[in-house]
């Protein structure tokens, strides 16, 4: 008889789980794994970087995009601000690591790009959920146009050095906004 009380409640989650997709269900946006980034992680992303600059060593690339150059602190941006921009450093930043490359870059990237791709769509899941008509602020409306900007008139090879040389930013500006409070 307990085995039949089993079966019933399965079946029971299994329906409910039907009736309730797992997207509707997350009702929140919880970014507080990257609170505290992984040690592991940062490793990879350290081996990444170095594996690039000497790549970089070897190129002759001038490159005069100043994107990551900013005039303010995220500290100084809205929670919603926040997501916006690391969004969009992500999505720039996985773009760039999905590029093609030598068979050794490309092995050493794949760890930081899953990582970086699954913080993306966390990020866009906290856009969807809490700020699904949120209007940038003019500082943060300025950097996108100014990504915009980059985007068209750079080369990928000074994006993609743009992106993987400013990445321990774009993980700060990661952990200020799953903070959500004022950070440095």
């Amino acid at each position: 008889m307990p085995h039949l009380g089993f079966t019933l409640l399965l079946a029971l989650g299994a329906s409910l789980g039907a009736a309730f997709p797992r997207d509707a269900l997350k009702k929140s946006c919880s970014l507080s794994k990257y609170q505290f980034l992984v040690p592991h992680e940062l490793k990879a992303v350290q081996k990444m970087k170095e594996q690039f600059e000497d790549i970089m060593l070897l190129s002759d690339r001038k490159c005069n995009t100043r994107l990551f150059h900013r005039k303010w602190n995220i500290a100084e941006l809205s929670v919603p601000d926040r997501v916006m921009l690391v969004e969009a450093e992500l999505d720039l930043a996985t773009a760039m690591l999905m590029l093609p490359a030598d068979p050794a870059f490309a092995k050493t990237r794949q760890q930081p790009l899953t990582f970086l791709t699954q913080a993306r769509e966390d990020l866009r899941g906290c856009v969807a959920t809490e700020a699904p008509s949120h209007q940038p602020s003019g500082k943060l409306r300025h950097w996108l146009q100014k990504l915009q900007t980059a985007k068209k008139t750079e080369t990928t090879g000074c994006l993609e050095a743009s992106a993987i040389l400013h990445l321990f930013q774009m993980l700060n500006d990661l952990r200020c906004t799953a903070l959500r409070e004022q950070c440095t």
